[in-house]
């Protein structure tokens, strides 16, 4: 398919997302060729840029990497009479479809040979960076480092104040002036993602230094590069203005380098190479920016820590972190001194507190209790795995504390707390509607899909439930409390441990039993979300008069005897779509079916539940599906509150 112009008749073929899951009219994200200049791929929603690829150089798009890919052939095509790109697909037996979903998501899918089943081969944007303009004008981002933002040499943040709040779109203004004075030059860029062309002009004649020459005689022109880098390099590109939404690549994933035009002054600090310390105090103290600031006191910060912990003759890790840091005082005073009304909620690592920074914005503290059985290497397992994610439906973690033997994460706050809040209380689960249950079921499949696929790191979260799912203000679902997942390798499926951990009633047969996990047992523990969610009722500690199944079992034999919709809450009739709510049951059981193999991966499960098109498979009888003894239910019954409002993770042994 192409994607672009057809210059002679003015037709523009491009991707329009769905208005919603369930409507095909028209939303508010388009994804289309822009014509202005050198070529690139712009997502809108409505007139806003949410993302773009940089302009095609002769080999790809600068913005997107230049990685090979064996299974696809990207053609572009610029002629007189045409301005398109598409995909060749290389193997024939693959067959693969690109989408816009109404979040503004970009995935290829692919489908394998005879499978039946799509699964996600790449998204497009990865990470923050991707962000249109994250680092607003004369910034660059850098996904390696903490903050991500910096200004480019020569130039400091705007506002000092907003970037001290990670607050970076006003970005950054050159330290001195360009004044065309004799003297000026350039100081070379690599492996970045160009900027976008807001105000250019494209030659694509010259060479190189005839490019440089011909920006450094304009007093405007800021910044030139190749604009095609194929083939030893051509062309000229140069900007007027301000340099907006760049990145850097790591590892030469990207071979476009770009020119940024120094005055004389700058140029003979980056030239002498100076070595001495006065040299470098000075250049430092015109360079002060917010981030030299935070730098600064966090080296002095890090020093008094140091010293305690030698004092103390114990080792709090913080060294292996890669997060902002905020100072135990701070979050002391943000909390009321960690006061017992502002506590929000209470789990195996300690207490979770709702807090007010100076600046206004609310947080979620985890505080660890110092006899929590999950100690410095959970802390640091949750703070290594979440701070490398980044998804609208993963909580998103803003930073850390560690000071003595204090442990703290600061989350972005979510004030309508945890799912399980809502859909097993009798008051609140109305405000749920059925399109609102579906909406969170279709988000944490998404989260889900991302941790296991699209993520750099294959993560496996072992703990999913609906206490670990918070809502924010419009009760959007996000996927939180990582502090026992674990990270796969690319090339790595499955995994044993003899300490398993987890939450009895979401943990997979082979996992509880055998200390077995995988992705595949994320899955179970969605499908026993996803039934939860439709029934309103936990599945531990579930009790029926007809029978000593679990909710699990219940769901089975209503749906083996045709009455799967007796599972559904009551409160729904008036909102149900009675298909959809039938094909979220079914998806369920799919997915807590007893032998992994027959589970389907989340990219299925994300296409099976948006696309009603798909035919599903029957599902096969679920883990755990033995009747307890009256006995077990009584006493179930008996310690009902405790067993089912449990928020503590539970460990296991294995013996020996």
């Amino acid at each position: 398919m192409k994607m672009g112009w057809n210059l002679l008749t003015g037709v523009n073929r491009y991707f329009t997302a769905w208005k919603d899951l369930n409507d095909p009219a028209p939303g508010d994200f388009t994804y289309r060729v822009d014509n202005n200049g050198l070529p690139q791929l712009v997502l809108r929603e409505g007139m806003k840029k949410r993302f773009r690829t940089g302009s095609w150089n002769g080999i790809g798009f600068s913005g997107v990497g230049m990685q090979q890919n064996t299974v696809l052939n990207p053609i572009f095509v610029d002629t007189a009479e045409e301005l398109y790109y598409k995909f060749e697909v290389k193997d024939t037996s693959v067959i693969t479809r690109f989408t816009v979903n109404q979040s503004g998501l970009l995935q290829r899918l692919v489908l394998f040979g005879n499978s039946t089943e799509w699964t996600v081969m790449y998204t497009v944007q990865n990470d923050l960076c991707d962000d249109y303009a994250k680092c607003g004008p004369n910034g660059i981002c850098r996904i390696n480092k903490r903050p991500i933002c910096d200004c480019l040499t020569g130039f400091h943040p705007r506002s000092q104040h907003q970037w001290q709040v990670l607050n970076w779109t006003g970005g950054c203004v050159r330290m001195t002036p360009l004044d065309c004075q004799k003297g000026e030059g350039f100081v070379k860029l690599a492996n970045v993602k160009l900027p976008d062309m807001l105000e250019f002009k494209f030659n694509r004649s010259m060479n190189l230094e005839d490019c440089r020459a011909k920006c450094l005689e304009n007093c405007s022109c800021t910044a030139y590069a190749n604009s095609d880098i194929s083939n030893g390099g051509s062309g000229c590109l140069m900007w007027f203005g301000d340099l907006v939404d760049m990145r850097e690549f790591i590892d030469g994933d990207s071979e476009q380098d770009i020119y940024i035009r120094m005055p004389a002054s700058e140029l003979s600090k980056e030239s002498t190479g100076e070595s001495s310390w006065k040299s470098k105090k000075t250049m430092l103290a015109l360079a002060a920016s917010t981030i030299f600031v935070l730098l600064a006191s966090f080296l002095a910060w890090y020093t008094i820590w140091k010293n305690k912990r030698k004092r103390r003759g114990s080792a709090t890790g913080r060294e292996d972190l890669e997060l902002p840091f905020f100072d135990f005082a701070t979050i002391a005073s943000a909390t009321n001194n960690f006061s017992n009304s502002n506590k929000i909620g209470e789990g195996g690592f300690g207490l979770v507190y709702k807090g007010e920074l100076l600046k206004g914005q609310e947080v979620a503290v985890k505080r660890l209790s110092g006899n929590s059985q999950q100690g410095v290497e959970e802390f640091k397992n949750e703070v290594a795995t979440i701070a490398k994610l980044q998804h609208k439906n993963l909580v998103r973690l803003l930073g850390c504390c560690i000071e003595g033997d204090e442990r703290m994460l600061i989350y972005e706050f979510m004030p309508n707390k945890s799912l399980d809040c809502f859909i097993f209380d009798q008051i609140k689960r109305v405000m749920l509607t059925w399109p609102k249950r579906f909406q969170i079921i279709v988000g944490i499949a998404r989260g889900l899909l991302y941790l296991h696929h699209d993520s750099r790191l294959r993560i496996i979260h072992r703990d999913l439930k609906s206490s670990n799912i918070l809502l924010d203000n419009e009760l959007n679902p996000n996927i939180s409390d990582f502090g026992i997942a674990k990270m796969f390798k690319a090339d790595q499926f499955e995994a044993k441990t003899k300490r398993v951990v987890g939450t009895y009633g979401y943990m997979s047969p082979e996992y509880a039993i055998d200390g077995k996990f995988s992705m595949k047992s994320d899955v179970f523990s969605f499908g026993v979300l996803l039934l939860e969610i439709i029934s309103g009722k936990r599945n531990r500690g579930f009790n029926h008069p007809d029978h000593y199944h679990n909710l699990l079992g219940h769901a089975w034999l209503l749906w083996n005897d045709g009455n799967g919709l007796e599972l559904m809450d009551p409160c729904l009739e008036d909102s149900c779509v009675e298909a959809q709510v039938l094909r979220c049951i079914q998806v369920g059981l799919l997915c807590v079916q007893k032998h992994s193999e027959n589970r389907p991966v989340m990219s299925s499960v994300v296409l099976m539940l948006n696309n009603d098109e798909v035919t599903l498979p029957q599902p096969k009888e679920p883990g755990f599906f033995s009747e307890r003894s009256s006995c077990d239910t009584n006493t179930l019954a008996l310690y009902g509150t405790s067993s089912t409002e449990n928020l503590v993770t539970i460990t296991m042994l294995e013996a020996r």
